[in-house]
C-alpha cells in the first residue's frame, strides 16, 4: 500500500460509502475529516474508521485511530484526508 492508494481509498470511501453534506462539491486531500467544516458527520467518521480498520486487517495490521490527540483539529490524524493517509501509512510501516 502506498500513499496514492490509501488517498484514493479514503476519497472513494467518503464519496461512495458515506453520506456526506450535499453542499460539498469536491473532496480533496485538504478536506477536513473532523470539525465544523468537515463534510463527514460523527456517524460517517465512525464508518470511515471502521473501513480503515478493515483495510488494515486486509494488510495484516491493526489500525489504531484512538490515539490521545486523534481528534485534535490542529495536529491530529483527522485534520485532513492527507494527514489521515499519512497516519495510516505510518502505522502500516511500523506494524508490518
Amino acid at each position: 500500500m502506498n500513499k496514492t492508494e490509501i488517498r484514493s481509498f479514503l476519497i472513494s470511501t467518503i464519496l461512495n460509502d458515506l453520506e456526506v453534506d450535499e453542499k460539498v462539491h469536491e473532496i480533496n486531500l485538504n478536506t477536513p475529516v473532523v470539525g465544523s467544516s468537515s463534510p463527514i458527520d460523527s456517524m460517517g467518521l465512525v464508518q470511515l474508521c471502521l473501513c480503515l480498520e478493515d483495510k488494515a486487517e486486509e494488510l495484516g495490521f491493526d489500525f489504531d485511530w484512538t490515539a490521545e490527540n486523534a481528534m485534535s483539529r490542529s495536529r491530529g490524524m483527522f485534520k485532513s484526508i492527507d494527514s489521515l493517509s499519512d497516519e495510516f501509512l505510518s502505522q502500516y510501516a511500523e506494524k508490518r
